[in-house]
């Protein structure tokens, strides 16, 4: 089976060395993306502006691979606090109407850049 990387030029810069997705067998893997402002490359103040613009990022990821967040099969998401748990949800609800995916949500000791949400995917390519 090939694999294909994909870097978006509409998302924020990798904070790493890694590419912002792969896509291999009409499955497209993303990195986590944090909420940073892809023009700046800083994180906006808060975590329901963070989970905003981490969705942004994730559908400009998704569409530089071939598909979009209609067609998400699976997500994790990554808190600093959990207590943030039902703000996320209402501002992923948003972006995730009817048939959600199915998700994961933790809570880690700590994400890059002092982030407070990190949402990876995995979606299938668009026909």
């Amino acid at each position: 089976m090939m694999k294909k990387a994909v870097n978006a030029e509409k998302a924020p810069a990798a904070v790493g060395p890694y590419v912002h997705a792969v896509e291999t067998g009409g499955l497209i893997f993303t990195s986590g993306q944090l909420g940073l402002i892809p023009e700046s490359g800083t994180l906006p103040e808060g975590v329901e502006a963070q989970t905003h613009q981490s969705l942004k990022n994730l559908s400009a990821v998704l569409e530089a691979a071939g598909s979009d967040l209609e067609h998400v099969v699976k997500t994790s998401v990554f808190l600093d606090d959990i207590n943030d748990f039902a703000k996320v949800n209402e501002i992923y609800a948003q972006y995730f109407p009817g048939e959600t995916p199915a998700r994961s949500c933790v809570q880690v000791a700590k994400l890059p850049k002092g982030g407070l949400v990190e949402i990876e995917v995995i979606a299938v390519k668009k026909n």
